[in-house]
């Protein structure tokens, strides 16, 4: 089973479905755990067969691997043998109808108002604190992925009408507000930009290098400054579900959430409307004819 054959694949996902790289990183990877299995099952592409696959995310899901990481590891298979399908490398897609199995949807802890305030509040004290705050504004203010965060440009931003570019999932692509904290941040941002890149478009978060920040790098910074600035533990998706939480408690609005953030599936979106069982005790208490005492 030739290596060069998922090496083959992910150029094609990178050159000619534009796929991103952290996309093509899971692929990779998946691919090559399955690799691994079916060289001790002494299995090959074409002899690999659905009930394999079964066994192959047994195997995993018994090793503790979650169902969301389960079925993207059967889409990354499926992909796979749509390629081959296409080289005439194969007939079968042996990952076909196969679903992972469930586990129970957890909610994303977010941190509060107050919570939030504090970190995005801390004092800066050099140039890359004045990065880090604009990334912190965008992913609170905008609802961004972290992977949307680390693909802005420059030129994404539209500062008069207060909007920002955002590439999504699927290489879609739509427009967000930018708050205007969001706003004055990179403005104190982008002088010092010029230090470390000077050709005034391109990357809009770079590091001292002049290089675009990682993904890993943004994660890093984050859990670095919510540590110093507020004893917190955050993670960026930690301040795109605080921008959702914060945003559907004040409004209501579930399908405006679902365009802000970026989602297909309203569905996805609900993972969101849970509020704090006080507030809604509280609503209850104020609102109810049956709840209102003599």
């Amino acid at each position: 089973m030739p290596e060069h054959t998922i090496l083959d694949f992910i150029q094609y996902l990178r050159t000619e479905k534009l796929s991103a790289e952290h996309t093509c990183e899971h692929y990779q990877r998946d691919l090559t755990q399955l690799q691994q299995f079916c060289q001790r099952q002494n299995l090959t592409w074409p002899t690999l067969k659905p009930k394999h696959i079964r066994l192959w995310i047994a195997e995993l899901h018994q090793k503790g691997i979650g169902g969301k990481s389960l079925q993207r590891k059967l889409s990354s298979v499926r992909s796979f043998y749509r390629y081959l399908a296409r080289e005439g490398l194969a007939t079968l897609n042996p990952a076909e109808g196969i679903k992972a199995p469930k586990t129970a949807r957890k909610l994303p802890r977010a941190p509060d108002v107050d919570q939030t305030k504090t970190v995005l509040e801390a004092e800066q004290l050099d140039a890359l604190d004045l990065r880090d705050a604009a990334m912190w504004e965008m992913l609170y203010g905008s609802g961004l992925r972290l992977s949307e965060l680390a693909q802005l440009n420059v030129t994404d931003i539209d500062t008069q009408s207060q909007l920002v570019v955002v590439t999504g999932k699927g290489n879609k692509t739509r427009q967000v507000p930018v708050g205007s904290k969001a706003l004055d941040a990179i403005q104190l941002w982008l002088p010092v930009r010029q230090d470390f890149y000077a050709n005034a478009h391109g990357p809009l978060f770079v590091s001292q290098q002049g290089k675009r920040l990682s993904h890993r790098s943004i994660q890093a910074r984050l859990k670095r400054w919510a540590q110093l600035y507020a004893d917190q533990h955050l993670h960026p998706h930690m301040l795109r579900h605080a921008f959702a939480s914060h945003v559907l408690e004040s409004s209501g609005d579930l399908r405006a959430v679902q365009e802000l953030l970026g989602h297909s599936s309203i569905s996805t979106t609900q993972i969101y409307t849970h509020l704090d069982f006080q507030h809604l005790a509280e609503v209850y208490d104020k609102a109810h004819p049956r709840a209102k005492k003599r």
